[in-house]
């Protein structure tokens, strides 16, 4: 059983930098297409960014692309999102999920496992 857990939310004034983590275990991370989404409350969980297992595709929502960046170290089963400029529209709770079919596709119903979120607030 795959478990992920993501760190590094908090609160960051608008226009500032935060970077998330989130760790694998119980499996090889290079088994999966890595995931990150978000949900505010009272919204739908959304697409936020993807990266294929080497790191080769890379996917990220419009509404992030140029400030956010997605990686990945697959020899520490970790991987990241780094987020810079932040509007106070980035808050919500952020999570880490794997894809085992590895079409690092947008749609949440087709990954596998999910961490448990970090919350990420922005303020303005």
């Amino acid at each position: 059983q795959v478990q992920l857990v993501e760190s590094g939310g908090g609160l960051v004034q608008a226009g500032g930098p935060l970077s998330l983590s989130c760790v694998t275990s119980g499996g090889s991370a290079s088994d999966y297409a890595m995931g990150w989404f978000r949900q505010a409350p009272g919204l739908e969980r959304e697409f936020v960014a993807g990266i294929s297992w080497r790191g080769g595709r890379i996917n990220y929502a419009d509404s992030v692309k140029g400030r956010f960046t997605i990686s990945r170290d697959n020899a520490k089963n970790m991987v990241y999102l780094q987020m810079n400029r932040l509007k106070p529209e980035d808050t919500a709770v952020y999570y880490c999920a794997a894809e085992s079919d590895m079409t690092l596709t947008r749609d949440p119903d087709n990954y596998d496992y999910w961490g448990q979120g970090t919350q990420v607030t922005v303020s303005s």
